[in-house]
């Protein structure tokens, strides 16, 4: 991408040779990544590897750092916070990575949380949304995406500006990911006067959540607002459809509902997907400089388009290729400084700068399903299509 191109070029031009080389040398600068490549949430793990592989092309193509190409040391963890835990010792103490960008679930972000503290290198986190991934106030932790109560306030606001219903229901999965997103609505949603009629918790990949729904049906709610991973997300609308159960607006707390899959009639929901709305980090759509560029390199490359997570992961080792420019430095504390101090004023993921907390005031979109893609709906400076509410009943959709 040309904007991204022109930054590199400078930086490799305006620097000199870096200061060391990992903690071991070498002719290379080895950034650690933990994400998930197998297990339930394998699609979200292929999708950060195609963003990171893109931006690591880029980069090194463009020279590097400091001459030196990037390394990019992967450790799958295989979609369990356990197996994420041992990744920090892998990647720091045996590969010696001076940085860590990852996990991609919550439940995995936060366990790896202490481990990375303790281990004091720096850990950008591209995906999680679970608030409390932030709560140990650590220096050395960075999150690239908005969070929960962010995805909540959007909503609010997006329901108020388009019909402002006054009932809702929360479906949510029983994890961190899950319950923070509940939470986070629940007071949003009281805050602005909406009643909850029911809220229901549910066990992640159960084939059957009927019951879950019925219960729901029965309450009567105008909005019903899902966090679930994408194989959830999928089996909730299907069963939806079966029961008749017709709320004004199916919203969510994006993830599983802003897959690149999730319209999809292979892997997703298909036409069961249509007319859900979703908070979304990012869309080619959105009037960000370079997004474009992105989403044509990935259909090029990956043969489909990508939803959010696959520039996140592009965006972070970008962020992490920059800083460590910036240190001129491969020593962890000064990476950790200079992330501390970017202040990128356009990316393709839009804007990036970390507040003392450690959080990057990132936007968030609303978007719907409309005609099997991805439409952004809200806010309107940003919209490319009309939002259609209230959706339509399932025996009149054609």
């Amino acid at each position: 991408m040309r904007i991204r191109a022109l930054l590199v070029v400078i930086a490799v031009l305006a620097g000199s040779s870096l200061v060391g080389c990992g903690k071991k040398g070498g002719d290379t600068v080895k950034i650690g990544v933990i994400t998930s490549l197998t297990g339930n949430q394998a699609a979200f793990g292929a999708a950060h590897k195609h963003g990171y592989e893109i931006a690591l092309d880029e980069i090194n193509s463009q020279g590097g750092i400091g001459g030196k190409k990037i390394e990019l040391d992967f450790y799958d963890d295989q979609s369990k916070p356990d197996v994420a835990v041992q990744g920090v010792s892998k990647l720091v103490d045996q590969d010696q990575a001076p940085i860590i960008l990852g996990s991609y679930s919550s439940e995995s972000t936060k366990a790896i949380i202490g481990p990375v503290n303790k281990s004091e290198v720096p850990l950008i986190i591209p995906t999680a949304t679970a608030d409390n991934v932030m709560d140990s106030h650590s220096p050395w932790v960075f999150r690239i995406c908005a969070g929960a109560n962010d995805y909540a306030r959007a909503t609010i606001a997006f329901l108020k500006d388009n019909g402002a219903p006054t009932t809702m229901a929360i479906v949510y999965e029983n994890t961190n990911f899950g319950q923070s997103n509940m939470k986070a609505m629940t007071a949003a949603a009281q805050a602005a006067g909406i009643k909850l009629v029911a809220v229901e918790s549910y066990e992640a990949k159960s084939p059957d959540y009927k019951a879950v729904l019925q219960r729901v049906k029965a309450a009567n709610p105008e909005v019903i607002y899902f966090c679930s991973y994408l194989l959830d997300a999928v089996t909730l609308m299907r069963q939806a459809q079966e029961i008749d159960l017709n709320p004004r607006y199916y919203t969510s707390a994006g993830t599983g509902f802003a897959a690149a899959e999730f319209p999809t009639t292979d892997k997703g929901a298909g036409r069961n997907a249509e007319f859900t709305l979703s908070v979304s980090q990012w869309l080619p759509e959105a009037k960000w400089a370079g997004g474009k560029e992105f989403d044509a390199e990935f259909f090029k490359r990956y043969g489909t388009h990508p939803a959010y997570h696959a520039i996140q992961a592009y965006e972070a080792l970008h962020v992490a290729a920059q800083a460590i420019r910036n240190a001129n430095s491969t020593d962890s504390a000064r990476i950790r400084d200079a992330i501390k101090s970017l202040d990128l004023s356009m990316t393709p993921f839009g804007p990036v700068k970390f507040d003392a907390g450690g959080q990057n005031q990132h936007p968030v979109l609303i978007t719907q399903i409309q005609g099997g893609k991805y439409h952004v709906v809200y806010p309107a400076s940003e919209a490319d299509a009309k939002p259609i509410v209230p959706a339509p009943r399932w025996n009149q959709r054609k």
